[in-house]
């Protein structure tokens, strides 16, 4: 049993690549079953919105510059979304990325009057950090990720409140030279292709997928649970670190609103990508990249069509309801670690 759990988990193939054999011993699998209209479905319902939106706006939402505004808009939550996409992938919830993403920026901000490379790494050094305390409280005293993460967002939104009570947190005029499409592109590109190749080509993906299937038989085959989740909400502080640095590079100064409601926005993005909320085995790193953009489309095209915030979040509510209970695994019971 372990070693066959082993090579499930640990080696090159996942469990979902696998045929899935009936009692006579023929594939169940076809073009038009449950598993492949689930795959699709993110795709197609990234074609619908684009379609619908296509048409009420008049093909305005495609236009270059909305285009343009479009991506200087994604880059920051699609940096911010792999880091909470891995947690994800192991069973776990980080509700904490967007305060963290506001005390991060607050750091970059000041020490960018230092040296730039150095606002960067601090940022990316204090992000990691509290994964490393979101770590600690889930995984060593065995607090589930929803309440640490939770009290950790409103902990430090205190933090971030605080710190910019009489004024601003401004960075050096400077950083803003670096708001431009190559580097931006260049940056998240770079961050999304070294977790791609972490997460597919490591077994590190698989190990995740194996935790968020279950943590029992995870231990079975040989993963060290407690120390991959441990690294898992580090790994996720610090490229939330690197989302603050792109976020401060755009703004330039951070106030006590900033990575408001981002943890809300990545859930979304995730969800409309395909992404199963409790993990597991049908994890893919193209929810990520897909989900992103279906999310940032749908914003844009409410607003184009002149909704008012409230109806705006109204029918994102009814939206995010309805792709839960599409690509929830009820068959685990929805545990959240």
């Amino acid at each position: 049993m372990k070693t066959l759990l082993q090579r499930w988990f640990k080696g090159g193939k996942e469990m979902s690549d696998f045929a899935i054999m009936n009692k006579k011993g023929k594939s169940d699998v076809s073009f038009f079953d449950k598993n492949t209209l689930r795959t699709a479905m993110p795709f197609i319902g990234f074609l619908l919105i684009c379609l619908i939106f296509y048409i009420l706006t008049g093909g305005k939402i495609f236009a270059a510059a909305n285009i343009k505004l479009l991506f200087s808009q994604t880059y920051m939550l699609m940096i911010a979304s792999s880091g909470v996409f891995m947690v994800m992938t192991m069973g776990g919830l980080d509700f904490s990325q967007g305060s963290m993403l506001g005390v991060c920026s607050i750091v970059i901000c000041y020490l960018s009057n230092y040296n730039i490379v150095l606002a960067m790494l601090g940022g990316v050094a204090v992000g990691g950090l509290i994964g490393l305390i979101n770590g600690y409280f889930n995984v060593k005293r065995k607090i589930t990720s929803f309440i640490v993460t939770i009290c950790m967002m409103y902990l430090l939104r205190g933090v971030v409140a605080y710190a910019t009570t009489k004024s601003p947190v401004y960075g050096v005029s400077d950083i803003a030279k670096y708001n431009t499409l190559g580097f931006n592109l260049t940056f998240t590109v770079i961050i999304l292709l070294v977790l791609f190749v972490a997460f597919t080509y490591t077994g590190l993906g698989n190990r995740l997928k194996a935790i968020g299937a279950g943590e029992t038989a995870a231990r079975f085959a040989g993963i060290r649970v407690e120390r991959t989740k441990m690294l898992i909400y580090i790994l996720a502080g610090c490229v939330t670190g690197l989302a603050a640095f792109i976020n401060s590079v755009k703004v330039g100064s951070v106030t006590s609103t900033a990575g408001n409601q981002l943890e809300t926005q990545i859930m979304i993005a995730l969800v409309l990508g395909g992404m199963p909320v409790n993990g597991g085995a049908k994890v893919k790193f193209y929810n990520i990249i897909l989900g992103v953009f279906t999310y940032k489309i749908l914003a844009s095209g409410l607003v184009m069509m002149g909704l008012t915030s409230q109806i705006q979040q109204l029918l994102l509510g009814i939206i995010f309801l309805v792709e839960v209970a599409i690509f929830s695994d009820r068959k685990t019971g929805m545990i959240v670690k």
